[in-house]
């Protein structure tokens, strides 16, 4: 039994001055191991004497009991001193600044769409997208644009087939808002990309982008046109801006106006940028034409409303200083990077 009492000293000395748990395993098997101490110690019960053989074998278990405990409450405490020294070593400096994160740049065309909608969402207008590839009878006929028309000669038009084309403006959404409405009133915008197979310079391309608003109802006057224009201009390029009307013709209004708004550069001073005349060209508008609104099935003589057309990249040009309209469609990040959108 006295040796029983050294082996579990020495069991628990080497437990206690293992430095690790790659040690802590190389102990566990010398000692508890199939082939280790305490298992050497079991094979040799048969040479014991019958009178001690009970005695002999409660001594080895609770020596396998003891070790097993020690090495346990060795493992653990190696276990929480390896994972102090992991957090320690990975532990994070709050301190530092955080890393911020990158965002893509939206294209200025779809800044000034978003601040467009946004304006005429807050006037109570609805926002409707419809299809590119339209129908020719919503695209020009409803439009007041006839076939032998022409200002079909003015929108140089990519048919698909002789009824189907690629929209040459959002006045084929509104005509379809018309029909679809008809007879109740209507206060809509209706933006996306246009087509027309146009000169490829520094002020046109075959594809660009337009919002057109559409206002119906009993008795509007054009004077709320005109407010409603003045507003969104004031918006987009100052509270200084001014507007004004000049008489133009679109076949589907009548009464037919250009709109300008001073010259955001010189105040309306005059000055390169407005070619010394005070005012820049932002967009069409007027009154619904009566043969319109009947095609739709409105009746002219109670119902009136106003149109108008802006196009998107003569706006981005203007309120961000952009010479060449082909910039937008460059697919180019570096152009992107000078609008940011979390400013």
């Amino acid at each position: 039994m006295q040796n029983f009492d050294e082996l579990k000293n020495q069991i628990a000395q080497d437990f206690a001055s293992a430095q690790d748990l790659e040690a802590l395993s190389a102990l566990r098997i010398e000692y508890l191991g199939k082939k280790g101490q305490i298992a050497s110690l079991m094979k040799q019960m048969k040479s014991v004497p019958k009178e001690e053989k009970p005695a002999f074998g409660q001594a080895v278990n609770d020596l396998k009991t003891e070790a097993s405990a020690l090495f346990e409450e060795k493992k653990q405490a190696l276990e929480q001193k390896a994972l102090e020294a992991r957090l320690a070593s990975e532990k994070i400096d709050l301190t530092l600044p955080g890393r911020k994160p990158a965002y893509a740049n939206l294209n200025p065309l779809h800044l000034v769409l978003q601040e467009l909608e946004d304006l005429f969402i807050g006037l109570g207008y609805q926002v409707i997208e419809g299809d590119e590839l339209v129908e020719d009878l919503y695209c020009f006929e409803r439009a007041n644009i006839p076939k032998d028309h022409p200002a079909r000669a003015m929108q140089d038009s990519l048919y698909i087939d002789p009824e189907h084309l690629l929209r040459t403006h959002t006045t084929a959404i509104q005509m379809k808002v018309l029909e679809e409405q008809a007879p109740n009133p209507i206060k809509v915008v209706c933006p996306g990309k246009v087509y027309r197979r146009d000169d490829d310079d520094a002020t046109h391309s075959h594809q660009f982008m337009q919002i057109e608003g559409l206002v119906i109802g009993e008795h509007v006057p054009l004077s709320d046109l005109k407010g409603t224009l003045e507003f969104v201009a004031r918006k987009m390029f100052g509270q200084n801006r001014e507007i004004r009307f000049r008489p133009s013709y679109f076949p589907f209004t009548e009464p037919s106006v250009e709109v300008d708004v001073s010259c955001h550069m010189c105040g309306g001073k005059g000055c390169p940028t407005c070619k010394g005349t005070g005012w820049i060209e932002i967009l069409g508008a007027g009154e619904v034409h009566p043969k319109v609104l009947k095609m739709a099935g409105y009746d002219s003589t109670k119902m009136n409303g106003f149109a108008f057309g802006i196009g998107i990249e003569r706006i981005a040009m203007l309120k961000y200083g952009i010479d060449d309209i082909r910039h937008f469609y460059t697919n180019d990040q570096r152009f992107n990077k000078n609008f940011d959108r979390f400013d």
